[in-house]
């Protein structure tokens, strides 16, 4: 009866709505669909789905559940594992993690895994909110350097264990890339809160407004009591091509576009706590899941034409495929085998335009995918109002830089085991993009949760 019955598509606001308004673009689930949906599984002897989940969410667990209308169940199940269920369930590429290995998508549509996640989450936070007691502490206390999901999964689980979690946030908000990365029409703000509201509950406390490098060194934390300190300030540090007029007046990094837009609220100029210059044309350079969220962002913030600007073809861009949909519905025009090579400004210093040449692809580089290889000749100028670069970010280098006893790699990340979390200090762990660079959302959270058990054992053996 499954293999009969096709995967449930995600309802979704109408593109041509959807491209003036910040409000979230996939409708989700309800509860007929997503019985139906869960109905799909296999119930498989040797579940494979599991091993694609960095966060070790007993997925055939909570979908069983949830065929059978249990839907708090479903919730107890998840939460067992992940502390950020509604951002998993919207965020995560399901495609390419837990998805990936369902049995059913040998020959037919995967469950719809993520959908199912988000379902349950939202479907909990409509009822009355039960009382979350905190263990007894160990006294044992740990700091967690930076509120973004690979510190939000690691003091989530620490303070599930009983250890007493502060967790140190740059910014005035916790949520990290969560908050100022992810745009509203994709994760809304208000399912970020509820989330780390729920951690909260479990007893961490957050110090926001605390740059650690700066107020208090990572050496200073171990002095004044702290037990261990799990790093996970990320990779906010944006990434430029170095070529001429990138300083113009109009040229953003992604990281500014959309810090300014999803956590200073640019888009209710004038109420915003900072405006950001959206032109007529905006041109957005690479392809991944950044550069399609700025590009769309663009959008919403009245650009009549929006870009990207990529050097390979649409095949290899890096870009979730469901965000690459969501972009061409919406009105994104992409210019494919291209790359700028100048931006022009006036005498003012604003940007006026960008001179771009063309590419073909070569044979495969050390990434797998076939090199872009320019074409002598084939320059040409376009008029462009906005650029926004998203090619990538490097490591937040205050927290590496002010503690001597790490280990850095060439590039400035953290050098840390792969399953602990443990650097070359001794009650200092990292995890997420400081460590491995730009990743997942998931991946951090992945990363967290290790290092969490491996904090556990080094504060009790």
């Amino acid at each position: 009866m499954s293999l009969k019955i096709p995967r449930n598509p995600m309802p979704a606001q109408d593109p041509a709505k959807r491209a003036k308004n910040f409000q979230e673009v996939a409708l989700g689930y309800d509860e007929k669909t997503a019985v139906m949906e869960a109905q799909r599984c296999l119930n498989c002897k040797k579940p494979l789905c599991m091993q694609g989940c960095p966060v070790e969410v007993d997925i055939p667990g909570f979908i069983t559940e949830v065929a059978k209308g249990d839907l708090k169940k479903a919730a107890e199940i998840i939460k067992g594992k992940n502390s950020l269920p509604a951002v998993c369930g919207r965020v995560c590429p399901q495609e390419s993690q837990c998805e990936k290995f369902c049995i059913l998508g040998k020959k037919h549509e995967p469950v719809a895994i993520g959908r199912l996640e988000r379902f349950v989450a939202d479907w909990e936070a409509k009822q009355e909110a039960e009382e979350v007691y905190p263990p007894e502490s160990t006294g044992k206390k740990v700091a967690v350097v930076g509120a973004g999901p690979a510190g939000l999964t690691c003091a989530g689980d620490l303070a599930k264990l009983g250890h007493e979690v502060t967790v140190f946030e740059a910014l005035h908000t916790p949520g990290g890339v969560l908050m100022y990365g992810i745009p509203e029409f994709r994760l809304p703000k208000d399912v970020v809160k509820r989330e780390i509201e729920y951690i909260q509950k479990l007893g961490v406390k957050f110090e926001n407004n605390s740059v650690i490098g700066k107020l208090f060194t990572v050496d200073e934390l171990l002095e004044e009591g702290f037990n261990a300190v799990f790093v996970g300030t990320g990779a906010g540090l944006p990434y430029f091509m170095k070529i001429p007029g990138e300083n113009l007046n109009g040229v953003y990094s992604a990281n500014e576009f959309l810090t300014r837009t999803n956590l200073m609220c640019a888009y209710d100029f004038p109420n915003s706590c900072t405006p950001i210059k959206a032109g007529q044309k905006v041109a957005v350079i690479g392809a991944g899941n950044v550069a399609m969220d700025s590009a769309r962002t663009a959008l919403r913030l009245g650009a009549e034409e929006s870009y990207i600007v990529y050097r390979r073809s649409h095949s290899e861009m890096p870009a979730r495929h469901e965000e690459i949909e969501h972009a061409e519905e919406e009105g994104v025009k992409f210019l494919l085998l291209t790359s700028p090579v100048e931006f022009k400004g006036n005498a003012n210093g604003n940007l006026e335009s960008m001179v771009c040449i063309r590419y073909e692809l070569g044979e495969p580089d050390a990434s797998g995918r076939r090199k872009p290889i320019a074409i002598p000749g084939s320059e040409f100028e376009m008029e462009i109002d906005n650029v926004v670069m998203a090619i990538g970010q490097g490591p937040n280098p205050l927290v590496p830089t002010s503690t001597p006893g790490l280990k850095l790699t060439k590039w400035g990340n953290i050098v840390a085991d792969e399953e602990t979390g443990q650097t070359a200090q001794d009650g200092v762990f990292a995890g997420g993009d400081i460590v491995t660079g730009a990743a997942t959302v998931i991946l951090a959270m992945g990363a967290g949760k290790k290092a969490a058990k491996a904090i556990h054992q080094y504060l009790t053996k």
